[in-house]
């Protein structure tokens, strides 16, 4: 979907010139002229391009012939060789010739002729690491010399080389291998042609000898004649570096001296010429044929051409071929040949001389002039400004333009929905605005078409105006460069004038009046585009420096971006005042303005809310367009993570982008396209719609992108609330908003599945200048899904009749859901009819477990509806009949009592069986179940059956090793005793409450038993180091006053127990005693300071 602009033209002027070379370099050309017949001079000449075309002399010198049968010497072949900055001249007499430049030496350049062969030169050619020159002999010699001009090797050519290659040919892809019924086999042999070649010259062979190089040096091949006995015919021979003869081509009629191989190197071309037409011919290093396709020009019938040549570009990306008078540039895709410039030349053929390392950068040189030529592959694409972006793409195939609107029609190329043809060969196309029209420019006029749509759909576009060239707009030596559309809607034409140089015309397409207005603009701008928005249409062009000029219809207004240096292509984006110019460079390096954004760009687009640019790490990435350049931020290559990246398939380039269906188009390397809805574009277009109140488009791209549809609500939460009546109005099918409802979960997908990645940061930002806001209040309590599900039946409360589907999948997709509440509706609607009822509860069981219905419409004890969910599920009838029928014989507290029972409510069935006024089975009921807490509430009025169940309740707890709260159980019932033992089991955390209770038993404890009793608490208490509670027993229990001070010195209570003593007048335990447990204290503090301090040295 690519076509070839041309970036900088410029032509010089010079008789005599012979050849041409590049010096990569210097970006220069080096040429040389002469000799010719009248002078045997040749003077090697160096032009440059930099500003004006202009050239200085390197070096001349006589170069008279040395063979006596060759009137005039011929430069066949001028190589600069980088490696020695040195130019190679070889010379059709045999000379081989250096000139070395010293620019820093007066004595000039050095001249040097380091080899001479007699039988003189017909063809040569430097491999492309210029390590090797091949060197083909009029004596039918092929001899390869280093870069010291040292033999390599030297091989003859003959005849028997047609021996080297044995080709067969099995016939596949002929008519005669394909199936044509039963009858047809035995008509004649299949592996037998009808046609074998013989290699029968073509009329216009000129019998010229030619050699080319693969791109990695490894091969060259040789196009000459071959003479045998009987016959002659051209041959395609294949050498490797070392001399040794690899292949030998197949017979070809037709087939003529030019040869081109492919750098990449799968084939080589070659020209076959026919009586009605010329073919470029493909071989494999093999020899064998491998496809072709025709050449065509509008112009004249290419067969009027005697002699054609070809040449490949460095990439192998173009073919350049060369006519009379006519250089035509040919690329590939799809399987097919696109003719995509034909550039004028003199009568004469022309040859290409391509950059090597600038691949579309070529010089065309005839015996006249010398044109130096750069070109970029760019996409002629429309708007992408919604709405109008329909997708817009013009692919240039000689006089033909094939469109296609993408958004409507997606053509595969080489095909188009619509093809244009003009007068003849297109050099550029150029979208007008809101892709309501476009210009053409070919190499005779401007033709300017109005493009009709109407609701987004395109119509077959109408030639408005043509505006032709001729004598009274434009002369005849006048090159058409590029057109664009400038700022006041009209479109400008950038051409070439041999006097002028670079001019820029207006191109007035009024049908009553329609012509070109040359424009007093001295500016060159190498490169232009255009910007549209919602108000206006603007072009901007590039000049050398990289600068940025606003194209206006009188001239041109410099701007304040610019780039550090030129490049090729360049957009510009608007965010509110600013303006922002995004360029990329030959290597791939992506500007914004001056600021370096990424360094592996192979193509990009400028929407109004995106920078998306692909990487060569086979990515695509998308960039939010923000005010200020250095808010631009480009992702990392993190395409699981970060919804700004994606990962395309390798080699993939943009072909143009469609933010009204958030797509963008990309083009594979062999030519077909794909239709992508990258996740930033289509979750960024989905916020664009929410905050529009646009929720039916929002939701239709949720599910059809599989978008998770919690963004309508998690995106813009209150907004939505607000509206959800025009949600639900907006979506109206029932289906949908079921759907969505069936969608709604916890999740924030904002925060986890789709963060917006724009307004994190602005956020980043504002943490950065944080400025106070007012409170927002405390957060709600309410889950977001039961939030919406309730908002929604708010809504749908006024619509009962039409949206009872939707108010039952509210209630069911609550968390947790309100089963009950849907199936209470569905048994309102059993009142109106059998089907509405049936159909509810499908709908029910469709998003609910069948069985979980099932319990819930029992547990509403409504039979009926219970047995309609029933006949839904897959159930044997045989498991739930002979259930329900038995419950229609209950009773209805008992019915209610089983049915609870049944479900597991055990505490509601329990409040059934104290409404039946059955005590025995609910005590039963609630010592099996472990209800006792539920059963005490019941009867907290009834205190007889109240302390039946609490005894109840004690027993289970002293079963369970509860005993404190068995003991307090027992003790609410008097029983102390039992208290008693509880709170001794309990252990020494009861020690109050187990004496108490013992004291108050009747009959009154023994003396004995309570003394017992109270020295096993006192024990208890020592063992658990609650010493003041032991003391505490000893003296008020055990009237131990001696044991109750050893208990308080244990404890460290050593002021208490001198209390006690002195209260108790007992002053000699102050020696057994008291200091007998002082001394105890100290030894163990001792003995426990000095462990630390051994384990602080050992750290």
């Amino acid at each position: 979907m690519r076509n070839l602009r041309n970036l900088q033209f410029g032509r010089w002027r010079h008789p005599d010139i012979t050849s041409a070379c590049w010096d990569p370099e210097k970006d220069e050309l080096l040429c040389t002229v002469g000799p010719t017949q009248h002078s045997s001079t040749i003077e090697l000449l160096r032009v440059s391009d930099k500003q004006d075309v202009s050239h200085q002399t390197v070096a001349s010198w006589e170069a008279p012939s040395p063979n006596p049968d060759l009137l005039v010497d011929r430069v066949i072949s001028l190589q600069y060789l980088s490696g020695t900055a040195t130019a190679c001249l070889v010379l059709e007499g045999g000379d081989i010739i250096t000139v070395q430049e010293d620019q820093f030496s007066s004595n000039g350049p050095h001249i040097e002729i380091v080899g001479s062969i007699d039988a003189g030169i017909a063809a040569a050619k430097w491999s492309p690491d210029e390590e090797l020159l091949a060197i083909v002999t009029k004596a039918n010699a092929l001899l390869f010399m280093g870069s010291t001009f040292d033999p390599v090797a030297e091989v003859a050519m003959t005849v028997e080389d047609l021996k080297a290659s044995r080709h067969v040919s099995v016939g596949w892809g002929k008519k005669e291998t394909q199936f044509q019924g039963r009858g047809a086999k035995a008509m004649r042999d299949p592996t037998i042609p009808e046609k074998v070649d013989s290699g029968i010259l073509s009329p216009n062979d000129d019998g010229a000898i030619n050699i080319s190089w693969r791109g990695d040096g490894a091969f060259v091949a040789i196009n000459a004649i071959q003479e045998s006995e009987d016959s002659k015919r051209r041959v395609i021979r294949v050498y490797s570096r070392e001399g040794e003869l690899d292949s030998a081509s197949e017979p070809v009629d037709g087939l003529e001296s030019t040869l081109s191989w492919r750098p990449s190197g799968n084939l080589i071309a070659g020209i076959q010429r026919f009586g009605d037409h010329i073919d470029v011919v493909f071989f494999e290093r093999n020899g064998l044929r491998h496809g072709q396709f025709r050449l065509r020009s509008p112009e004249k019938p290419v067969v009027s051409s005697s002699t054609i040549r070809l040449e490949w570009n460095s990439d192998s990306t173009a073919l350049a071929a060369m006519l009379d008078g006519l250089v035509q540039l040919w690329t590939t895709g799809n399987y097919h040949w696109y003719l995509k410039q034909e550039i004028p030349t003199e009568p004469s053929t022309a040859s290409v001389v391509w950059h090597s390392e600038k691949a579309l950068r070529f010089a065309i040189v005839t015996t006249d002039n010398l044109s130096i030529v750069e070109k970029i592959f760019y996409t002629a694409r429309g708007s992408c400004c919604p709405p109008f972006d329909n997708g817009a793409v013009a692919v240039i195939d000689g006089e033909t333009v094939k469109l296609t609107p993408i958004r409507g029609a997606n053509v595969p190329p080489p095909m188009a929905l619509y093809q244009l043809t003009v007068e003849s060969a297109a050099v550029d196309v150029a979208f007008g605005r809101r892709n309501e029209s476009f210009a053409i420019l070919h190499r005779k006029g401007v033709d300017v078409y109005d493009w009709p749509t109407m609701d987004g759909r395109s119509f077959k576009p109408q030639l408005k105006v043509k505006v032709p060239f001729g004598p009274a707009n434009i002369p005849e030596d006048n090159v058409g460069l590029r057109i664009c559309c400038s700022s006041d809607g009209r479109f400008k034409l950038m051409s070439y004038q041999d006097d002028l140089g670079n001019l820029q015309l207006s191109v007035k397409a009024d049908a009553e009046d329609a012509h070109l207005d040359f424009l007093n603009e001295d500016q060159l701008f190498v490169s232009t585009t255009t910007y549209e928005d919602d108000t206006s249409t603007e072009g901007y062009g590039q000049d050398r420096t990289g600068k940025i000029h606003r194209l206006l219809s009188t001239g041109s207004e410099l701007l304040p971006v610019q780039f550090q240096t030129q490049l090729p292509w360049f957009e510009i984006a608007k965010m509110s005042d600013s303006i922002i110019a995004f360029g990329l460079s030959r290597s791939g390096h992506l500007y914004a303005n001056s600021r370096l954004l990424a360094k592996n760009c192979t193509s990009f687009i400028v929407t109004p809310d995106h920078l998306i640019f692909t990487t060569n790490n086979h990515l695509v990435k998308y960039v939010h367009l923000a005010e200020d350049v250095e808010e631009l931020e480009v992702c990392g290559d993190d395409p699981e993570k970060d919804e700004r990246c994606r990962n395309v398939e390798r080699g993939s380039r943009l072909v143009t982008a469609i933010p009204t269906t958030m797509s963008i188009v990309l083009q594979m390397p062999r030519g077909n396209l794909e239709t992508i809805f990258p996740r930033a574009m289509v979750v960024a277009g989905i916020r664009n719609l929410i905050d529009e109140l646009n929720y039916a488009r929002a939701f239709t791209y949720c599910r059809t992108q599989r978008v998770d549809m919690n963004i309508l609500y998690d995106h813009k939460p209150e907004q939505f609330l607000a509206n959800v009546g025009v949600f639900l109005d907006q979506l109206r099918e029932p289906s949908y908003i079921d759907l969505f409802l069936s969608s709604l979960r916890q999740e924030d997908v904002t925060e986890t599945m789709y963060p917006d990645t724009k307004r994190g940061k602005i956020q980043e930002r504002t943490f950065l200048n944080p400025e106070p806001q007012p409170s927002s209040g405390p957060a709600p309590t309410t889950s977001k899904v039961n939030t919406v599900c309730d908002a929604i039946l708010k809504c749908l409360q006024t619509q009962t009749s039409t949206s009872i589907q939707n108010t039952i999948t509210a209630h069911v997709c609550k968390d947790p859901p309100a089963l009950e509440d849907a199936l209470r509706l569905v048994a309102g609607l059993m009142e109106e009819g059998e089907k509405p009822a049936e159909r509810a509860v499908e709908h029910v069981c469709f998003i609910v477990d069948v069985n979980r219905v099932y319990d819930n419409a029992l547990g509403l004890y409504n039979l009926e509806l219970a047995l309609l969910v029933a006949q839904q599920s897959q159930r044997d009838p045989r498991e739930y009949l002979p259930f329900i029928q038995d419950l229609h014989k209950q009773s209805d507290l008992r019915r209610k009592f089983i049915i609870d029972d049944h479900l597991s409510r055990r505490t509601k069935a329990l409040g059934h069986l104290h409404a039946l006024d059955v005590f025995e089975e609910l005590s039963n009921y609630t010592v099996k179940h472990i209800l006792y807490q539920d059963a005490l509430k019941l009867y907290r009025y009834d205190q007889d059956r109240l302390n039946q169940i609490t005894a109840l309740y004690a027993a289970h707890l002293e079963s369970t090793s509860a005993f404190r709260e068995a003991g307090l159980a027992y003790e609410s019932l008097q029983n102390y005793a039992k208290a008693t033992s509880c709170y001794r089991a309990a252990g020494a955390t009861c020690w109050q409450e187990c004496l108490v209770s013992a004291q108050l038993q009747t009959p009154p404890i023994s003396e004995d038993a309570l003394t017992e009793t109270a020295t096993a608490l006192a024990d208890a208490l020592w063992e658990d180091k609650n010493y003041s509670a032991a003391a505490s027993i000893h003296l008020d229990y055990l009237s131990s006053l001696e044991q109750a001070i050893r208990c308080l010195c244990k404890g460290y209570h050593f002021a208490e127990a001198i209390r006690l003593v002195l209260q108790k007048s007992r002053p000699e335990l102050l020696t057994t005693a008291v200091d007998t447990g002082l001394a105890e204290a100290l030894g163990s503090t001792t003995e426990f300071l000095a462990d630390c301090k051994a384990q602080l040295n050992a750290q």
